[in-house]
């Protein structure tokens, strides 16, 4: 079961920040997960629309600068950081996986995972993921070799279908709907499937007895318990 650092470590350090999975690579997760929203043609690397609870800043993240979002203190000190400087700190020594959460990032997305494969990175480096699967469309019809998975909250009665017609590798669900017949019915279809978010002992065990191929976790190191 691989252990997906969500949003880097970040029961331990604030989210989404290069101090959060800085944490999650010593405590040597399989992947971190980390959100990703479109601030004047930069990749932004943040999980709320609005930055009042993670940051010193008011207001909708689409709404502000890229100059004023790096005035901010995003929790330790920590400044907002890009994709960019995300992908530099793991080189490599875990897999990352993207959620885009803003519109118009697939296409900005797409260009930066060209980018680092020319630098000799791999496409199997990278997991694109969304609750947004048009955003997902738009990055399989630019590259399919891109690796991606959809993320679903509840149970679409289509999403076997969804994750089929995008070429999707992963079905990402929330911990409140998996059950053993879920779990089979996603990898006899030859899908992974991954939990978000699993953070209680108990529960990293049952997703362990259920099969799960990955979860997301606040505490790595729980995985591993």
């Amino acid at each position: 079961m691989l252990c997906i650092g969500h949003r880097g470590a970040m029961g331990y350090e604030p989210e989404n920040t290069l101090l959060s999975i800085a944490k999650a690579l010593t405590l040597k997760v399989d992947w971190i997960e980390i959100d990703v929203y479109n601030v004047e043609n930069n990749l932004i690397v943040f999980h709320d629309r609005d930055l009042s609870r993670t940051t010193n800043g008011t207001g909708n993240i689409c709404d502000r600068s890229f100059d004023y979002l790096r005035t901010l203190d995003a929790g330790q000190g920590q400044q907002i950081p890009t994709l960019i400087e995300v992908c530099d700190l793991v080189n490599r020594r875990c897999g990352i996986n993207i959620e885009l959460k803003g519109i118009d990032t697939a296409g900005l997305v797409v260009k930066l995972i060209q980018e680092y494969i020319e630098q000799g990175w791999q496409y199997q480096d990278f997991l694109v993921s969304s609750f947004n699967h048009y955003e997902l469309k738009k990055v399989k019809d630019a590259c399919p070799q891109i690796v991606i998975g959809i993320i679903i909250y509840g149970l679409p009665l289509n999403y076997l279908e969804i994750a089929a017609e995008l070429q999707a590798v992963a079905v990402i669900m929330s911990c409140d709907f998996v059950t053993k017949e879920i779990v089979a019915n996603i990898q006899n279809r030859e899908f992974k499937a991954f939990v978000y978010t699993v953070n209680k002992p108990e529960d990293i065990n049952n997703m362990k007895l259920l099969n799960v191929d990955g979860i997301f976790c606040n505490y790595p190191d729980r995985c591993f318990g």
